[in-house]
């Protein structure tokens, strides 16, 4: 049964830093714990792959030709149960990277089965966000509509944040340890998301027969 097999997880860090700028990275921190956190749950995945690392072309469709590196990136969330997104907030907004996985990942609206499901039927999204002032619960609310929007299924507890003192200079990735309300928040997500990914896998969205 599809149900026995192995759940796995793919993790985009959408950071403003790509992996040769040679900076620690909070995002990279928060899905790594997130990761760690599904394994716990039978859960395999890779290490979180940085968007910036690959040429990733502006547009709303799967292959925008030319050199456009979205589709493997595609492909991977495709393939995984869940989907972790990873992103910074800038200006009280989702940073711009994340902005352009999303209008990549509408081209899914277009591409529906013979029972209308979209390519994301039966996967599972969770949104992991830091920043260093508030802003998550609204960056929060506009990822998990897209994510939603393009067929994605969002768990309980699945929005996944640390933010810092205002105009702070603390960084989540410099603290000593993860917070204990983080941390706590971290094993939830990674529960309620292995459970629900396990249900969808064994039982499909049937569709509407079109």
């Amino acid at each position: 049964m599809a149900a026995d097999k192995p759940l796995t997880a793919y993790a985009l860090n959408c950071s403003l830093k790509p992996s040769s700028a040679d900076e620690k990275s909070s995002t990279d921190r928060m899905l790594s714990e997130i990761l760690s956190a599904l394994g716990k749950h039978g859960v395999t995945s890779e290490a979180p792959v940085r968007v910036l690392d690959h040429d990733v072309k502006p547009g709303v469709l799967s292959d925008m030709g030319d050199g456009d590196e979205w589709p493997a990136l595609r492909e991977q969330i495709i393939a995984a149960d869940i989907f972790v997104l990873g992103l910074p907030i800038w200006m009280g907004q989702p940073s711009s990277v994340a902005k352009r996985v999303l209008e990549r990942l509408d081209a899914f609206l277009g591409e529906t089965d013979d029972r209308g499901r979209m390519p994301a039927a039966g996967k599972v999204a969770l949104v992991a966000i830091v920043g260093n002032e508030d802003g998550a619960h609204a960056c929060h609310a506009a990822c998990f509509q897209s994510l939603n929007d393009v067929g994605f299924t969002i768990p309980s507890n699945a929005g996944l944040y640390w933010v810092g003192e205002a105009m702070g200079s603390v960084n989540f990735v410099d603290l000593l340890e993860t917070p204990e309300k983080v941390a706590g928040m971290i094993e939830m997500a990674a529960s309620d998301a292995a459970h629900l990914a396990t249900l969808l896998k064994g039982e499909p969205y049937p569709g509407v027969k079109q």
